[in-house]
């Protein structure tokens, strides 16, 4: 289960993340708002103009935690992901990062301010990657995953999972899945050739995900194929085999 923080979007206090006060926040804000009229790169969100185009990075792996699962444990709502300590988090749409360590509940977590208001957040991280105000497109790697219990980064997590929720710009949670239904037009960014026949980093995350659960495959999930990849291929299922499950 993953017990998640107030919509606002640092910690349980409702005050701005660590290390940025209000005056900040609304300078950013100025500042970015600023930067959009003149096609400048934008750091914190502005004025909401459109809907952010967003995918779904996760869609390979099990989802161990629906949105009514985290309603019903008293939580404000999430999407939980099985998936091992270490795998690469691929960002689910443009904007700026902003890295919370130790969020409370939360643990590690990756924010990435969309420019029209909207925010997506990560949690559980075991690794930040990528420095504070970096421009990312969709797909870019932003961290790694962890929830592993009690270990640094994990926040109240019970098993290794990653949890993803989207924020609107009134500071309500809402369901990145929903969200993606009613505003189609994301996909898998076109830096993978998924689309052309020849096998691309989506494609090998997939499979490496599918001999995880069939095949005992215990490797990185990273779309990058090696010999273990290849051994767990060129075997067949172990006897009793069944899907991973996350406890968080």
């Amino acid at each position: 289960m993953s017990e998640i923080l107030p919509p606002c979007c640092g910690d349980a206090t409702g005050q701005p993340p660590t290390g940025l006060s209000r005056r900040t926040l609304l300078r950013g804000t100025a500042w970015a708002t600023g930067a959009l009229a003149v096609g400048g790169v934008v750091g914190l969100p502005g004025t909401a103009h459109a809907a952010p185009v967003i995918y779904n990075p996760f869609a390979a792996y099990p989802i161990t935690g629906t949105w009514q699962d985290h309603l019903n444990y008293g939580s404000l709502g999430g999407i939980d992901f099985g998936m091992g300590v270490g795998t690469a988090l691929p960002a689910c749409g443009a904007g700026t990062i902003q890295n919370i360590p130790d969020n409370g509940t939360g643990g590690h977590t990756v924010t990435i301010y969309h420019a029209d208001g909207y925010r997506s957040q990560y949690m559980h991280l075991s690794q930040f990657l990528l420095a504070y105000g970096t421009a990312v497109g969709a797909g870019t790697i932003v961290g790694r995953s962890g929830g592993a219990v009690s270990a640094p980064g994990s926040g109240s997590s019970t098993g290794p999972h990653l949890h993803w929720h989207m924020i609107n710009p009134s500071g309500v949670r809402i369901n990145p899945l929903t969200y993606i239904s009613q505003n189609p037009g994301g996909g898998l960014p076109k830096t993978t050739t998924e689309y052309d026949g020849v096998p691309g980093p989506a494609f090998y995350q997939r499979m490496q995900n599918w001999l995880r659960i069939t095949a005992g495959y215990t490797g990185p999930i990273d779309g990058v194929p090696g010999p273990n990849t290849w051994k767990a291929g060129s075997g067949s299922a172990p006897a009793g085999a069944t899907p991973g499950r996350s406890t968080g």
